[in-house]
């Protein structure tokens, strides 16, 4: 599946998505019948002086701001993926966090529950960072805006669909990164 201008590709069930283009360097995949979102963005790389497993500990903390959660993440798994696992030949190493944030959508006092998938492919070559993140509801408050039944024939994604993601995304152009 193309992802970003064409300029990466990777594997990953999201036929009955919808598909949002966010900024230049986002691609967001909603699935249509749970509050599931696959996210791919290109990073300013974090500081290359510190070790792999801080960089992606910063994405992980800087999401959790995004979403409101500062206080109330924790990371569960933090884990290196052997980089001969992985298909982008130009990242120089991997990493893969789960962890947990309790997220208010739309500001609502309500917060949901939600397992974070998050993959750091490291591409010092173009200074970037890729992330691939899979926020996956495992509890929503019966207050929350997000709060619907989800049909029993509904196909949920799963971790092994963002593992596939992750390990499969490969370059098509770099000129995505300005050169």
């Amino acid at each position: 599946m193309p992802l970003v201008s064409r300029a990466l590709s990777t594997v990953f069930p999201v036929i009955d998505s919808v598909v949002r283009q966010i900024p230049d360097n986002q691609e967001v995949f909603v699935h249509p019948g749970t509050d599931q979102s696959i996210i791919i963005e290109l990073m300013e790389a974090v500081d290359s002086q510190q070790p792999d497993e801080h960089a992606i500990s910063t994405h992980f903390e800087d999401l959790a701001t995004t979403n409101g959660a500062a206080g109330d993440s924790k990371i569960v798994r933090l884990e290196q993926i052997p980089i001969e696992n992985i298909s982008l030949q130009e990242a120089e190493s991997c990493w893969y966090i789960l962890g947990e944030q309790n997220i208010s959508k739309f500001n609502e006092a309500a917060k949901n529950s939600v397992e974070i998938h998050m993959g750091l492919l490291r591409v010092p070559k173009y200074t970037t960072d890729i992330l691939i993140t899979f926020n996956d509801p495992i509890n929503i408050s019966l207050d929350s805006s997000s709060h619907q039944p989800v049909a029993t024939s509904t196909v949920r994604w799963h971790s092994g669909d963002f593992r596939t993601a992750l390990t499969t995304l490969t370059l098509q152009d770099p000129g995505i990164f300005g050169v």
